[in-house]
């Protein structure tokens, strides 16, 4: 079985990198530095960065980073990958440099999102220091956060995630925004690393590439500061504060200067991927979350 570790990093494009050097140091609390070609690093944990901010003629998300644990485990996905008829193609070198990879593959999943298989992280080890005083980001073992994916080609989607690359259903949900309107499902998958989902799969278009992101702190008080900075710094609120039902994550979203959302949380339970048994999500959140806010 092919073995994903966790989500990685993300990459976006941008046509404007100081945007998100203020929005990352003064609003998430994450650490930066400079990347090659103009580009910059979100840093949130001992990692020399968790997001790459590359310059480009778009505000857009660019691709999803996958870790494993092993090169075998990398050499088995992308025998898995070619198996399926997937087109494979291996980093240059300077991508590579670029990504910290000892190896790294780029592929397309059926909805035409792009991805990258990395093994071997060759970034610089160091302790995170928030430049505005975050206390951590919980990331140990389950990757930088997650990921949801517009996936018009769902169910090829879901059967490529699941069948090409071992991630496990986590959680199912049907939604209808409008009562005349079809309904739209989003499932949730867990890869190895024990996080309820590293990433979403969502039946809708998004011209940004990409729903949201997820970044999750160590403490619930940290969501709250970070609810205060968002407003503090005019940056446009995507859903109010609330607690979804499926991952049990306490949490707001935000748009990012890339055109997709990220949604800050703490909470989220953990799965077992040996024993998890999925679940049906009957609504979005317990309370709060209300997406309104997000089309006003």
């Amino acid at each position: 079985m092919v073995r994903i570790q966790a989500l990685g990093y993300f990459v976006a494009e941008s046509t404007d990198v100081s945007k998100w050097k203020s929005y990352a140091e003064q609003v998430l609390g994450a650490a930066t530095s400079a990347a090659p070609n103009g580009g910059l690093y979100l840093k949130i944990d001992e990692r020399e960065f968790r997001a790459h901010i590359v310059r480009g003629q778009q505000d857009r998300y660019g691709s999803s980073g996958w870790d494993v644990a092993s090169e075998r485990d990398f050499d088995h996905a992308v025998a898995a990958l070619k198996q399926a008829g997937v087109a494979v193609v291996e980093a240059s070198a300077q991508i590579k440099a670029e990504r910290k990879a000892q190896k790294l593959a780029q592929f397309e999943d059926p909805s035409g999102n792009r991805h990258e298989l990395r093994f071997g992280d060759t970034g610089q080890q160091s302790p995170f220091k928030s430049p505005i005083g975050v206390k951590g980001f919980k990331t140990a073992g389950q990757g930088m956060g997650h990921t949801v994916l517009p996936s018009l080609q769902f169910d090829a989607s879901l059967k490529f995630f699941r069948d090409v690359l071992g991630f496990g259903l986590s959680d199912t949900m049907s939604l209808k925004f409008a009562p005349d309107a079809p309904p739209m499902r989003i499932y949730f998958l867990h890869a190895q690393g024990g996080r309820h989902h590293s990433l979403a799969l969502a039946e809708m278009p998004n011209p940004s590439g990409c729903v949201h992101v997820m970044l999750e702190v160590n403490e619930k008080e940290e969501v709250d500061r970070a609810e205060k900075r968002q407003q503090q710094h005019g940056v446009k609120l995507m859903a109010t504060m609330g607690q979804h039902e499926n991952d049990k994550m306490t949490s707001f979203y935000m748009m990012t200067p890339g055109g997709f959302a990220l949604e800050y949380g703490w909470g989220g339970i953990d799965v077992d991927p040996a024993s998890w048994k999925t679940t049906e999500g009957k609504q979005v959140s317990i309370w709060g979350h209300d997406f309104s806010v997000g089309f006003r």
